[in-house]
């Protein structure tokens, strides 16, 4: 592979560059990068004039279903969904069948991750924090981070017990990875399907009341301040509520981050009244109000990444009443023109702060090595159009299921090719 992009906008947060380079890149190393570069006949252009260049986008919580649920998702095509939207990295959450909560199961994942679509997308698992993920036993943190865990959850089912908690923080601590919380006070959620509020009343859909959102984010960080050296991340944070205590509690010097969906600020709970099952999500979707305190919480740091919680379904899982379906959409092909769509074009994010989002920061909150962009290192580049308009057809996702509630949406910006491991994949 020898490829000369040229001409691209380079934005890379780590070393804090913002400008225009060409790269001429052989077999998957960055042999130069510098400002008008020539080449010769060998190597195929690429043509990036009004193009973003970016260290390569991580999606740190994603459902690949396998093992267990392959009707829904497998690696193989999760892994191509991530490719087509842009993504070099994936973390897969553990509600699998087994649950990853035993080293053969992260080992099998991470070696499925480098055999599937030529092991263009690395796939880190996230480890379940307790055995089952039934939230009465730690799982073996030592021996699931030495076979290369990244983070542990319980992803779908919050950690209820508050002395479990305590002790996850402490043995997680050790390893300097996150304890990744499903924020839900479930004893307030019982059958819930919708945010709570106005319009469900109105619809006469059970709720899901926002304020158990916020009392198990400000139960975990009681416990975190007696563990100064845990940390917590709390998941696909939907409300202002917890969305504030999250923002005292960095404040006070906690390690604290949050993730928000895409979902979650560009869709309110209006959604839910045409009845598409595509609306329903854990957390729900919640008021306007909220979504404008995510987009703020965006836009002054308080929420660090932004993640797809890609949930695949079925069509048969999703065609069934409203109150019988499960939760979750896909996200992994939307989520970069939707936050360059509700972000970028509505001036709460810059291009930078959004590739801060979905690269630099999910980096730093799992420990991983920040991506290089430097002459001799391996490629690993997002490429983004962020003009380009485009409507979402869900029937065309690389991704096994199609339950999502932006088909037919008309979106700015997308990914125009990936390029990690010694391969390229120009879309």
């Amino acid at each position: 592979m020898k490829l000369h992009l040229k001409g691209g906008r380079l934005i890379d947060p780590t070393s804090g560059k913002d400008e225009s380079y060409d790269f001429l890149i052989v077999d998957g190393r960055i042999d130069r990068m510098g400002k008008n570069l020539s080449a010769d006949k060998s190597f195929s252009v690429v043509d990036l004039k009004g193009k973003i260049v970016a260290p390569g986008f991580i999606d740190m919580h994603v459902h690949l279903r396998e093992p267990g649920f392959e009707h829904k998702e497998t690696i193989e095509t999760g892994c191509a969904s991530a490719a087509a939207g842009g993504f070099t990295a994936v973390c897969c959450m553990p509600n699998t069948n087994p649950a990853i909560d035993d080293e053969s199961v992260v080992r099998y994942v991470r070696e499925k991750g480098k055999s599937v679509c030529d092991g263009i997308v690395d796939v880190f698992p996230i480890a379940a924090a307790t055995k089952k993920r039934e939230g009465v036993e730690l799982s073996p943190m030592a021996e699931l981070a030495e076979a290369g865990a990244v983070g542990f959850s319980d992803d779908g089912s919050p950690i209820a017990s508050a002395e479990i908690m305590r002790r996850a923080f402490e043995y997680s601590s050790m390893y300097g990875i996150p304890i990744i919380q499903h924020a839900e006070e479930t004893s307030m959620t019982q059958e819930g399907c919708m945010n709570e509020g106005l319009v469900s009343t109105r619809l006469g859909m059970p709720g899901i009341p926002p304020v158990a959102e916020e009392l198990m984010i400000a139960r975990d960080i009681i416990l975190l301040r007696s563990i100064r050296g845990a940390k917590y991340h709390v998941a696909h944070i939907s409300t202002a509520g917890g969305l504030d205590r999250v923002r005292k509690a960095k404040a006070d010097g906690l390690s604290v981050t949050c993730e928000v969906t895409p979902h979650h600020f560009s869709l309110t709970e209006d959604a839910v009244a045409c009845f598409d099952t595509n609306t329903k999500m854990n957390p729900p979707l919640r008021t306007i109000d909220d979504v404008m305190a995510l987009k703020e919480g965006l836009r002054d740091g308080d929420i660090d990444a932004i993640a797809s919680d890609h949930a695949p379904h079925t069509i048969d899982e999703k065609e069934v009443e409203y109150t019988q379906a499960p939760f979750g959409i896909v996200g992994l092909e939307t989520a970069v023109g939707l936050a360059i769509t509700e972000l970028v074009d509505k001036k709460f994010l810059t291009l930078y702060e959004v590739v801060e989002k979905l690269s630099t920061n999910p980096r730093k909150i799992l420990s991983l090595p920040p991506v290089s962009i430097a002459e001799g290192t391996i490629a690993n580049l997002t490429l983004i159009d962020p003009t380009v308009e485009w409507t979402v057809d869900s029937q065309a996702f690389r991704s096994k299921s199609k339950n999502s509630p932006f088909h037919g949406r008309l979106l700015k910006g997308r990914a125009i090719g990936i390029i990690n491991n010694g391969k390229a994949l120009l879309l």
